[in-house]
């Protein structure tokens, strides 16, 4: 009885217990370090080089472009970095070109079109290029390899080589040749339709349906008639709009009998529009009342030529004057000057910065287009007529695509899906 009296049950003082409770927290941070922040044998386990690594021309280009293209992993996140290398030769010595997040660089990301590119996201993509530092001659074999790196260990792939090249055909331009092709057969078809169906209606053009007025009123008052082809020289298709028309009012001209002037800057153009106005006479069966001097040359000075031209106005007082064509600072000085003359005038330009002038100081003003359609609408012929409605029916085309493009986009854009965008690419410009 004695003995068992001094069995005591021991408790932990104070001490022991705090000093428990510090060994359980270092060793649940000790885990926790492991688990964020394993030993290096343990991440040369987790990380592999990824699959599937190529090295490849670019399509489409003028050479001095490679792609470079590997499976993605299934570690990728933006802690890991993948490391391209560049050398000239298979056993080096490698340079270092670049350094990215491991969650970057897509082939979904790439800007072509579906025809001509796979956009798939599951396969990583560098495209080398041609630079003042860095030079990709054509013809001539680069090696390439991609490193995968966490910041402790590196592991790098395999080596692959390619050339870049020029190539013949850029598929991502494929679309624009379709609708070449597309348009270009659109008007063949409209003129075919014109050929077999003459009179088609053409959109009434008032400043054309004055021609035949102005010329019959200089013819009544016995005074000439007064057309500038413009200052452009034959480059410029105003001018030769200008000249088309020319045509078509010299035989106007011829058969009433008019005194026709057409005063030149350019001697090129005068010679074209002396062999014009010479045809047009002979279409209108009147060869004896054509002049070679109704075409003369004044100057190719600017100001001197409207100088000129404001002379003759003033001197010789024509019943009708033709401004077509393109026009610089002399059109307001031409315009209003011819005006106080009192002549019908009709002016056809595509000089945007001087309609303002011709419209204000001409009886008729053909904007923009309505010069180039001048010639189909004056002569009706067949060819001329069905480009005119060719184009247009091109243009209503376009203006519907460029309608339901923004339309497919925009809801594309609000319900956040890609569906539209393989249809929108086809009326793209690719480069």
């Amino acid at each position: 009885m004695e003995f068992s009296s001094k069995l005591r049950t021991r408790h932990p003082t104070p001490d022991t217990r705090h000093l428990m409770s510090v060994y359980a927290l270092t060793a649940l941070l000790a885990l926790l370090f492991f688990i964020l922040y394993p030993p290096p044998c343990t991440l040369a386990s987790s990380l592999s080089f990824p699959e599937q690594f190529e090295a490849f021309d670019m399509p489409g280009d003028g050479g001095g472009s490679i792609g470079l293209s590997w499976r993605a992993a299934s570690f990728d996140e933006p802690t890991l970095r993948y490391q391209v290398y560049m050398a000239d030769q298979a056993q080096g010595p490698f340079t270092q070109i670049v350094e990215f997040a491991a969650n970057t660089h897509y082939k979904s990301d790439v800007d072509r079109p579906w025809w001509s590119w796979d956009r798939n996201k599951a396969y990583h993509f560098y495209q080398m290029k041609s630079t003042q530092d860095l030079r990709l001659e054509s013809g001539k074999a680069y090696f390439f390899k991609v490193a995968v790196t966490d910041g402790m260990q590196t592991i790098e792939g395999p080596i692959r080589s390619a050339i870049p090249e020029p190539n013949l055909f850029n598929l991502a331009k494929a679309n624009n040749f379709l609708l070449v092709v597309f348009f270009s057969t659109l008007v063949l078809i409209a003129i075919a339709k014109a050929k077999r169906h003459p009179n088609i209606f053409l959109r009434r053009i008032p400043g054309l349906d004055a021609v035949e007025e102005a010329i019959g009123r200089a013819t009544e008052m016995g005074r000439p008639i007064l057309y500038l082809t413009g200052s452009d020289d034959m480059s410029s298709l105003s001018t030769i709009a200008a000249t088309v028309i020319l045509g078509q009012v010299a035989k106007k001209t011829a058969a009433y009998e008019t005194e026709l002037k057409v005063p030149h800057r350019d001697p090129i153009v005068m010679a074209i529009c002396q062999e014009i106005v010479k045809e047009s006479y002979l279409e209108a069966g009147r060869p004896d009342a054509y002049r070679d001097d109704s075409n003369f040359f004044i100057t190719s000075d600017q100001f001197s030529y409207a100088a000129a031209v404001n002379g003759i106005m003033l001197r010789e007082r024509p019943a009708a004057n033709f401004f077509m064509g393109f026009y610089y600072a002399e059109a307001l000085l031409l315009a209003e000057t011819g005006a106080g003359t009192g002549a019908i005038q009709i002016a056809g330009t595509d000089a945007d910065l001087q309609l303002p002038f011709f419209i204000t100081t001409c009886d008729y003003t053909l904007i923009g287009e309505e010069l180039y359609a001048a010639s189909a609408y004056l002569s009706r012929e067949p060819v001329l007529v069905g480009t005119l409605r060719g184009q247009d029916l091109g243009k209503a085309f376009l203006l519907l695509s460029t309608v339901i493009g923004t339309i497919l986009a925009t809801i594309g854009g609000l319900a956040g899906t890609q569906a539209f965008v393989p249809l929108l690419q086809l009326f793209r410009d690719f480069k």
